[in-house]
């Protein structure tokens, strides 16, 4: 005998019967067997180590992605909030107009009509007026330009709204100026 391990085939049970072979099956050794196991559990491992990368290229595209489409919504918001404060000063010109407005011209209508028209287009953009007066004074949406003695409010409390303050969405555009109560 030689020092050869030979190869044998081995038959399915149901050739021993009689019935015809589905397919031989090739006998391996011991040592070949767990060589090919070996082989199995590194390209499982490898597999698995590929997938796990994949997996985590993938959030962090995902995390990407958010991140770029928040910031270019925040841009977004700032142009925006950029160009409607340029809008502002006509708004106030157009609300002292209208406060001392005669009212026997016809031409005061148009001027109204054009005031609620910037003010539609303002609300479709998302400004909304700070609502300062009787309000207590907050810091993070008014600016204070005179504290004055007052009988009549708490110390704190707005006394008066110099000019009107905007916030577009829950981003202050400009602070209400006001005069507050000592």
């Amino acid at each position: 005998m030689s020092s050869k391990k030979t190869r044998q085939t081995i038959e399915p049970e149901n050739e021993k019967e009689g019935k015809t072979p589905t397919q031989a099956v090739p006998a391996v050794s011991l040592e070949e067997f767990e060589t090919l196991q070996k082989q199995l559990e590194e390209i499982q491992a490898q597999a698995a180590e590929y997938k796990d990368g994949w997996q985590r290229a993938a959030a962090d595209f995902a995390n990407y992605k958010r991140r770029i489409e928040r910031e270019q919504a925040e841009v977004y918001q700032s142009a925006v909030g950029n160009i409607i404060k340029r809008y502002l000063p006509i708004l106030d010109d157009l609300e002292r107009a209208l406060h001392s407005r005669p009212a026997d011209l016809a031409w005061v209508e148009g001027i109204e009509l054009i005031y609620r028209k910037l003010q539609a287009i303002l609300e479709a953009e998302s400004v909304k007026r700070i609502e300062a007066e009787g309000q207590m004074f907050d810091p993070n949406v008014h600016e204070a330009i005179s504290q004055e003695a007052s009988n009549e409010h708490e110390s704190g409390q707005i006394i008066a709204v110099i000019q009107n303050g905007y916030m577009l969405g829950e981003k202050v555009i400009r602070p209400a100026l006001v005069r507050v109560a000592q």
